[in-house]
């Protein structure tokens, strides 16, 4: 297989990994006369922050999810390959790709990050990551199918194993798949199984002191009551240390039996051969300079979870793995190859924290923006405009509005279709 695309005599910027810092970098360098090629394994981008809302039946997959091609049509410099980047040749600038090798003048690696199961097997092939919209879209089919299974289920063991979800992890993503887990319990489950709804139990392990480790403790507090008033149950201190027989054991020895288990307890950066071995630092994440510049390597760029800024005094042992660093990081990058290309000087990465949020439940959330720390409706309503605004697409933001509103009003949502593939593929060529 080949790559297929044409060179000019524009410099070529190859950007690794479409997610939010990489979408943003391509974005940027639209018509500036570089030629930009991005990869990805998916034809999409996907809005992490949604996803659980995709899990718990809540939107549709695509809503959350907009074509790289429908982006960038008609933009004669803009290539786009989907496949899977297996190594970098620094000394020739290529990468080898699983399309075939492509030639580089600067490569931007934003590849992300995936879940870390913390080398235990039994957590990687037998629990639920949520990293992905097909990941949502598994976890979503697993939670109604084995309702169904429970309805039918007349041992009582086998049926309380079905109706138990564990939610391992304490950050935003646990806290958020939790309360969405329980707002689906009240409003969904207690209309569709009645007989189901009082036997539906959410735990959410976390082996830290308190949820939301990075924000402030008053924060932290409101969420974990917010849980509890929603019934989660809330396990603080609790170290999760393996999943044997669908039991989900804690280090003190209790055993949770969970047919459902969903693990977002850490995650580790996407690893691409042939960077030296000094480049790499904690978490697998690559080590840069302030101006996002791998280190020891020339013309090769990280940004995002992927990336790990050496240098900044505010941020000794580096960045937040959040999506507002990738995107902050993608235009520095993107504003230093453009001033590179005019002979300026380029500038250093400097993170503003825009603030942070989490949302619980309907009316339920906590935001922190500078030293202004609240909860509750108001906080609610400025993670759903956020979100909203960050959307790709006027009918994505049209759809996701409707269905928050529809949500908002009734609940009575048709999104719970069970989809499974049958047969087999045809190859006809």
């Amino acid at each position: 297989m080949r790559a297929n695309i044409r060179r000019n005599e524009q410099r070529r910027v190859v950007i690794v990994g479409g997610g939010l810092g990489g979408l943003r970098l391509a974005l940027q360098l639209k018509d500036t006369g570089y030629q930009v090629v991005l990869i990805d394994k998916n034809n999409y981008n996907q809005f992490p922050p949604l996803i659980y809302q995709v899990a718990s039946a809540g939107l549709e997959p695509s809503n959350i999810s907009f074509p790289f091609r429908r982006m960038f049509q008609n933009n004669k410099n803009f290539f786009f390959r989907m496949g899977e980047v297996n190594a970098i040749n620094t000394d020739e600038k290529t990468i080898h790709t699983s399309f075939g090798t492509v030639h580089y003048n600067d490569l931007v690696l934003a590849a992300g990050a995936t879940t870390n199961f913390f080398g235990n097997k039994n957590f990687e092939n037998h629990t639920f990551p949520m990293k992905t919209v097909g990941e949502s879209m598994q976890l979503r089919n697993t939670i109604l199918a084995r309702l169904e299974e429970a309805e039918c289920q007349d041992d009582e063991a086998k049926r309380e194993a079905l109706m138990t979800i564990v939610v391992v992890g304490g950050g935003p993503s646990g806290v958020e798949i939790a309360g969405a887990l329980a707002e689906m319990k009240r409003t969904v489950i207690h209309r569709d199984y009645p007989d189901l709804s009082a036997r539906l139990h959410i735990y959410l392990i976390n082996a830290d002191d308190r949820l939301l480790k990075s924000m402030d403790p008053q924060s932290s507090a409101q969420a974990e009551d917010d849980l509890k008033g929603m019934g989660v149950h809330v396990r603080q201190n609790s170290k999760v240390v393996d999943y044997v027989d669908k039991e989900v054991v804690l280090e003190n020895g209790t055993r949770i039996p969970a047919e459902t288990v969903v693990w977002v307890s850490g995650i580790v950066a996407n690893q691409i051969e042939g960077l030296p071995t000094d480049s790499i630092g904690r978490g697998r994440r690559i080590l840069t300079d302030r101006f996002c510049r791998v280190k020891g390597v020339e013309d090769v760029y990280a940004i995002g979870d992927q990336s790990l800024v050496e240098g900044d005094p505010t941020y000794p042992y580096g960045h937040p793995q959040l999506a507002q660093v990738a995107m902050q990081q993608a235009s520095t990058v993107a504003d230093n190859l453009i001033r590179a290309d005019r002979g300026q000087t380029p500038r250093p990465f400097s993170y503003r924290n825009l603030g942070t949020m989490a949302t619980i439940g309907r009316k339920k959330a906590v935001a922190e923006i500078g030293k202004l720390k609240f909860g509750g409706l108001s906080a609610w309503m400025l993670w759903l405009i956020v979100h909203l605004r960050s959307i790709l697409g006027v009918k994505n933001k049209t759809a996701v509005f409707l269905n928050w509103v529809w949500n908002y009003l009734n609940y009575k949502q048709s999104l719970r279709l069970i989809l499974k593939a049958t047969g087999k593929p045809t190859d006809n060529r």
